[in-house]
């Protein structure tokens, strides 16, 4: 009786929220492309055949064939790794940094506080592809360097919410009653501010998560990225640009593929946003 009812439960579920179960396999799928890409496609991506090329979808090439013969499939299945890679370590360097700087700014108050949030301020006025395209014109070029450029062009929006958040949850009661009881102000801020201050600073990052994929694949498709023939979403976009005419695929396909990424992303923020309000 419990087991039927557990299976209900998973099937109400699934009819509720048909969109969030859609996402989370869109990227269980991604992600298992990039942690076993030949599970999923036996091509070489960087090993063309020129009597394919430019052949369009078929069985035998799930997403066509590129201007050298390549399988478009295996070079969005091999790229999976490097752009997640990438987005991953993107989304790291912004958490880290801009919880650390928040916390900082929302713990100490004073000035201190004033002069990272100005600082803040300023990095929130310029739009994070802008930033992190300067940024990577400084730093070069390279699939590190793009994701360097990416975390610290998104470090603000971390620092701000978890200021807001630390002065939230410093505001509490119990808070307050620690303090009264003589518990030493560093042990209130790792036991009682920072975990009850970091659910919204996770929900933000699983939204950047989706951002940086798009901002990272943007600078690849600017040529900032990885050095051709290395598959990376963008430059797969960039490199059938001069083909839309007779090659649609080499470029709407890898386009597809980023698109859904982003919007999964967005979707499972949105339910642990709602979650967490629940």
């Amino acid at each position: 009786m419990a087991d039927v009812l557990a299976v209900r439960a998973r099937a109400g579920f699934v009819l509720r929220r048909p969109g969030l179960v859609l996402a989370v396999l869109v990227l269980v799928v991604v992600v298992l492309w990039a942690l076993a890409p030949g599970l999923f496609t036996s091509y070489d991506p960087l090993a063309g055949v020129p009597r394919q090329k430019l052949r369009a979808p078929s069985a035998a090439h799930l997403f066509g064939t590129d201007e050298t013969g390549r399988d478009v499939f295996a070079r969005v299945v091999h790229g999976a790794a490097l752009s997640l890679s990438a987005t991953v370590t993107a989304v790291l360097i912004a958490l880290v940094i801009g919880s650390v700087l928040g916390l900082v700014a929302g713990a100490r108050g004073g000035w201190l506080d004033s002069v990272l949030m100005r600082v803040m301020d300023v990095l929130l006025a310029v739009p994070p592809i802008l930033l992190s395209l300067a940024l990577v014109a400084g730093l070069g070029f390279g699939t590190t360097k793009v994701a360097v450029a990416v975390g610290v062009a998104n470090v603000a929006h971390f620092a701000r919410l978890m200021r807001a958040e630390v002065l939230r949850v410093r505001a509490s009661v119990y808070v307050e009653a620690a303090r009264a009881g003589g518990v030493r102000w560093f042990g209130v801020l790792t036991r009682h501010i920072l975990p009850n201050a970091a659910g919204p600073v996770v929900v933000l990052g699983v939204l950047t998560f989706g951002t940086a994929v798009l901002e990272i694949s943007a600078l690849s498709f600017l040529g900032y990225g990885a050095a051709p023939p290395t598959p990376e979403w963008g430059s797969l976009v960039a490199g059938g640009r001069a083909y839309l005419a007779s090659a649609w695929w080499m470029t709407t396909l890898p386009g597809l593929v980023i698109a859904a990424v982003v919007l999964s992303a967005n979707r499972v923020s949105r339910a642990l946003e709602g979650e967490r309000h629940d």
